[in-house]
C-alpha cells in the first residue's frame, strides 16, 4: 500500500494531503524508465564483456572438441611413430641380419615429398601452419609405413629363399659313412699326387669305398654335367645348387642321373668307381662356392655328430696321398 504524503500549508498553518499532478507523474515515470534503460544497457554491456554469448559458448565447445581430437591425434601419431621405429630397428638389425641382407638406407626410409606447394591448399585457413604441420607428419608416417610394408615383403621372400638355401647347401657326406672302406679320407689341401709323386693341391676330398657303392647328392640342385668329358675326373657329375654353390662327384663307375634333372639331397646320382685319373676305387668330391673350390669338410654338419665332425676335420688335415 502506497504511503499518503502531506504538505504543510504556510498560509493556513496546517498539513494538507498532497496531490500529485499528471505532469509530475509523467516525469517520474520517464525518469524511472530512463534509469531502468540505462541500468539494463550497462548490465548488458558488462555481461557481454564478461560472459560469453550462446553462439560463443557453442563455438567454444566446438573449439574444445577440436582441441581434444587434435591432442588425441597427436598421441596416436606419436604411438604409431614409436611402434614404427621399433619395427624399423627390428627389420634392419634382426630380420635382415638373419637373412644376410643389407639394412634399408635412412634416405629411403625417411625420404620427403616433392613440391614446395604441396600444402598450399591450407593457406587460406586461420590455422594454416598447424594444418600443414599435422598433415606433413601424417604423410611422413604413411610413407614410412609403406616403405616398411615393402621391406617386409622382401623379408618374406628372403625367408622363402632361406628355406631353399638351407635345402640346397651341400650339408651331408656324399657316401654313407657305413659304406666307407676307411675312416680316413684324403683331405683338402696339399697332398702327394698318387701317379706323379709330387706335391700338388688337392681341391676336394677322396672317399675310399668299394666299386658300386652308392653316391648321393649332398643338397638340392640341378644336374649341370653328367659325363666323362673333363680331364682326370672320369665319369663325373656336377650339381648346381643355386646361391653360388656347386658340387662335383668324380671317378664314378656308373652315372645314375642326367643333365637338367632336378635332384633332392640324399638322392642317388651314381656309384663309386675308378674311372679317369685314379689309382683305386674312390669318390673325389668337391664343393665350389662362387666359383672358388672350398674345403668340403666344412659342410658335413647335417650328417655327423659333433664328435664325428671334429674327428673328420682332424683326419682330413693329416698329410696323405690322394687317390687321384
Amino acid at each position: 500500500m502506497s504511503k499518503v504524503k502531506y504538505r504543510f500549508n504556510t498560509k493556513s498553518l496546517t498539513y494538507e494531503r498532497a496531490k500529485i499532478s499528471f505532469k509530475e507523474i509523467f516525469w517520474r515515470i520517464i525518469s524511472y524508465l530512463a534509469t531502468g534503460i540505462v541500468f539494463a544497457t550497462a548490465t548488458i554491456i558488462i555481461a557481454r564483456q564478461v560472459l560469453p554469448s550462446p553462439t560463443e559458448k557453442k563455438k567454444n565447445r566446438e573449439i574444445e572438441a577440436l582441441q581434444l581430437q587434435y591432442d588425441l591425434l597427436n598421441k596416436k601419431m606419436e604411438q604409431v611413430n614409436t611402434v614404427l621405429k621399433d619395427l624399423e630397428e627390428r627389420d634392419d638389425n634382426i630380420y635382415r641380419t638373419i637373412f644376410e641382407s643389407e639394412p634399408l638406407p635412412k634416405s629411403i626410409r625417411q625420404s620427403g615429398f616433392g613440391g614446395s606447394n604441396r600444402y598450399s591448399v591450407f593457406d587460406n585457413y586461420d590455422n594454416a601452419d598447424l594444418l600443414k604441420l599435422t598433415t606433413e607428419r601424417m604423410d611422413k608416417l604413411t610413407k614410412r609405413l609403406y616403405v616398411q610394408s615393402k621391406s617386409f615383403d622382401e623379408v618374406v621372400k628372403l625367408a622363402k629363399d632361406k628355406q631353399n638355401l638351407i635345402a640346397s647347401i651341400p650339408a651331408i657326406m656324399p657316401i654313407n659313412s657305413k659304406d666307407l672302406s676307411h675312416a680316413v679320407t684324403s683331405g683338402f689341401g696339399w697332398r702327394t699326387h698318387p701317379i706323379y709323386k709330387t706335391e700338388e693341391f688337392h681341391p676336394g676330398m677322396d672317399f675310399s669305398a668299394e666299386t658300386g657303392t652308392p653316391i648321393y647328392a649332398t643338397g638340392d640342385g640341378v644336374v649341370e654335367r653328367a659325363d666323362a668329358m673333363a680331364q682326370g675326373y672320369g665319369n663325373h657329375v656336377v650339381l648346381n645348387h643355386g646361391f653360388g654353390y656347386q658340387t662335383l662327384y668324380g671317378h664314378m663307375s656308373r652315372i645314375a642321373t642326367s643333365p637338367g634333372k632336378k635332384v633332392k639331397r640324399g638322392e642317388l646320382i651314381g656309384y663309386v668307381g675308378s674311372t679317369g685319373l685314379s689309382t683305386a676305387p674312390h669318390l673325389h668330391y668337391e664343393v665350389i662356392k662362387n666359383g672358388e673350390k672350398v674345403n668340403p669338410v666344412s659342410y658335413y654338419y647335417n650328417d655327423l655328430s659333433p664328435q664325428q665332425y671334429q674327428l673328420m676335420i682332424e683326419l682330413s688335415k693329416r698329410s696323405s696321398q690322394s687317390f687321384d
